[in-house]
């Protein structure tokens, strides 16, 4: 087990390479979510609290800049500027839906002007509300993006509903949100979608009859958050929906939601069917195959034959996004900030997954890996623990 310590200036390091230098030729198909990248990089950079004392401010501003070139003229965000048409009359009416915002990338640009410092004094802010407006639809979700006759593309997905939320958040801001109501976006809506995802286990499907996910869990609850519709404590007794009256019983859906993302920590740190590092070399046993239920020569039986785990096995604990799972880097964050905004987040074993993340995921060059043992991750994979 190597030290359980965060190498932070390999991080930064690892995090000023995605920032200022060329990204891995891997990277060549995420050309279309530079967006994406570019706020996984700055959050790990604000977080581990080096963005301003390792850029300048001239750098900050230009890469606010970009982020503005990105915004399109109807409201919201595109992902990169590689869709833009200009207006040097390339675009046209039967082209225009090929250069959309989407969703995702609104929610990540605006955060990331935050981040920089930026006063949020260029977002069309108006536009960008009535254009969220419009990508909401009938059963409370979001789509991503609009495409010809304002048709709403993609969407039914958790994530677009916490982008959706935060958007509206940053907009708005609480005290606004909570006297809006005619331009407002359909709150009560995206509350019953929410309530019809969560399933027996407790925790939040993509979606009504599909699988609990550490991810979608910590979409639904970030936005119910934002939406300031989170019971405050377990105990509150009843969750209201808007102005209307009605109420969602959440007593027992909290308990049960807070069972269940303790439940996601675990020791199993490896799939059982993952395949031999490259390399690896087997090792043949000396003794000969015994039959089903018979003793070898030392007197074991295959039963007997399990490896126990060692005592500094026992001291390290990851977290899974799904049943039945090994532990995966990016859900400590999912499942830990979800029990974070349930007031909840003691019931872990917080050690435990720190060794996790420090001594089994984290990169010598910076970064953490996915599982054990692999590279570092895009930001996405790097920025989350």
């Amino acid at each position: 087990m190597s030290s359980s310590i965060l190498k932070k200036s390999a991080h930064v390091r690892y995090h000023l390479r995605c920032l200022t230098t060329i990204l891995p030729t891997a990277y060549t198909s995420n050309d279309s979510q530079r967006m994406t990248l570019a706020f996984f990089t700055l959050c790990a950079l604000d977080v581990l609290g080096a963005l301003d004392a390792h850029t300048t401010v001239a750098e900050r501003s230009a890469y606010a800049d970009w982020i503005y070139r990105c915004q399109h003229p109807d409201g919201g965000f595109r992902g990169f500027t590689g869709a833009d048409l200009g207006d040097n009359g390339r675009q046209t009416e039967g082209n225009r839906h090929w250069d959309p915002a989407n969703i995702a990338a609104t929610y990540f640009a605006l955060v990331s002007l935050v981040i920089l410092g930026d006063d949020l004094a260029r977002v069309r802010g108006q536009e960008c509300l009535a254009w969220l407006k419009r990508l909401q639809l009938r059963d409370g979700t979001f789509g991503e993006a609009l495409s010809l006759g304002e048709e709403v593309q993609g969407g039914r997905d958790m994530r677009f509903c916490f982008c959706g939320a935060a958007i509206r958040w940053i907009l708005r801001g609480e005290e606004e949100a909570e006297a809006a109501e005619e331009d407002d976006i359909d709150v009560d809506g995206m509350m019953r979608f929410f309530e019809a995802s969560q399933t027996y286990e407790g925790g939040f499907a993509n979606g009504p009859f599909h699988e609990a996910h550490a991810g979608w869990t910590s979409c639904a609850v970030g936005a119910m958050s934002l939406l300031r519709k989170l019971p405050t404590t377990p105990k509150d007794k009843m969750h209201k929906i808007g102005r209307g009256g009605n109420t969602w019983p959440f007593t027992e859906s909290i308990d049960r939601l807070i069972g269940w993302l303790v439940s996601r920590q675990t020791s199993v740190l490896q799939e059982e069917d993952s395949p031999e590092p490259e390399g690896a070399v087997a090792i043949e046993s000396t003794q000969p195959p015994s039959t089903d239920g018979e003793a070898d020569q030392d007197g074991a039986t295959p039963e007997d034959s399990t490896i126990e785990p060692s005592e500094d096995e026992l001291r390290i604990a990851g977290i899974t996004g799904r049943c039945n799972k090994a532990a995966d880097t990016c859900y400590a964050f999912w499942a830990g900030g979800s029990l974070m905004m349930l007031g909840s987040l003691d019931l872990i074993d917080q050690d435990a997954l720190s060794r996790y993340l420090l001594s089994e995921t984290q990169h010598q060059i910076g970064g953490f890996g996915k599982l054990p043992g692999d590279p570092p991750g895009r930001p996405l994979s790097s920025s989350t623990p």
